[in-house]
């Protein structure tokens, strides 16, 4: 039996860099700490955190000034930036660099009040706190249908979550240029989600079986899980080893590990472990 490990599983750069960020405020910080919604989507980290008496808000009325707020990887909108210093609440940034690059575009976009189309998941919060950007200029686009529903328009602009998968960005900017006469495209899609889904994409259809470890309310882990059932219909979503059952790797020869941007290297550590035990017994 072969376990192969996608290319770029595991920790981003932008989370690498919010939980740095985190554990060096602990260290210097004396007052209360809070992130502002889960710092990442993985629930190990977030327990973790918690143990450390980092806690999560997302309510103004439960801080007090001169409390410690760390902004999460996907970034939060002006309005609520504003509502924290008027707070008098100490404010740590840790919005990934590529998302305040998106941000920056947005603003531009929507001063200009150039229409903007945002293909992404209208619940995430990265989504959420481009839309705060935008000027009350940006659309959400999720699915290929939503955009053939748009009306014919003149101008344009479109970009992109994000983490969001890139054919459908593709297929998306494709129905948008039937229903534009000017489209201005913007890829925004971070290389290491790129590559990361190309990764995975190839390697099920390679392997017997696939395994996603991941937080199961992060959008990048999702989509690589959406991405590898394409190709290989034995593919599953774990967020922990524990979750691992004999009958996901049964008669598998070569099996397959892809993580998401927010799960620790130690967990896929601990699930090649699983994998080589639950072999072992059986």
């Amino acid at each position: 039996m072969e376990i192969i490990i996608a290319r770029n599983s595991g920790f981003c750069y932008g989370v690498k860099r919010a939980l740095h960020l985190t554990r060096e405020t602990a260290n210097k910080k004396k007052s209360r700490i809070f992130t502002w919604g889960e710092l990442i989507h993985n629930p190990q980290v977030i327990s973790d955190l918690d143990k450390k008496g980092i806690k999560v808000t997302t309510s103004i009325s439960q801080l007090r000034p001169g409390d410690t707020v760390i902004i999460r990887s996907h970034g939060i909108s002006p309005a609520i930036y504003r509502a924290l210093q008027k707070k008098k609440i100490d404010i740590v940034d840790a919005t990934c660099p590529k998302v305040k690059e998106i941000q920056q575009k947005v603003e531009k976009l929507g001063q200009a009040r150039i229409e903007i189309i945002i293909v992404g998941n209208r619940h995430h919060p990265e989504v959420q706190g481009l839309l705060g950007y935008s000027h009350g200029q940006a659309l959400v686009i999720e699915n290929e249908q939503q955009a053939r529903e748009l009306p014919v328009k003149k101008k344009r602009a479109v970009l992109a979550q994000s983490t969001q998968e890139a054919e459908l960005f593709g297929k998306i900017v494709a129905c948008l240029a039937e229903k534009t006469e000017e489209l201005s495209v913007y890829n925004t899609i971070c290389q290491s989600t790129r590559v990361r889904q190309k990764a995975t994409a190839r390697l099920a259809s390679q392997v017997d079986a696939l395994i996603i470890i991941g937080g199961k309310n992060s959008s990048n882990t999702n989509k690589l899980y959406e991405i590898s059932r394409r190709h290989q219909s034995r593919t599953y979503l774990i967020e922990s080893p524990a979750e691992l059952t004999p009958d996901m790797i049964r008669e598998a020869k070569i099996i397959g590990i892809s993580g998401g941007a927010s799960t620790p290297p130690e967990v896929i550590k601990k699930t090649v472990l699983a994998i080589n035990n639950s072999c072992q017994q059986n």
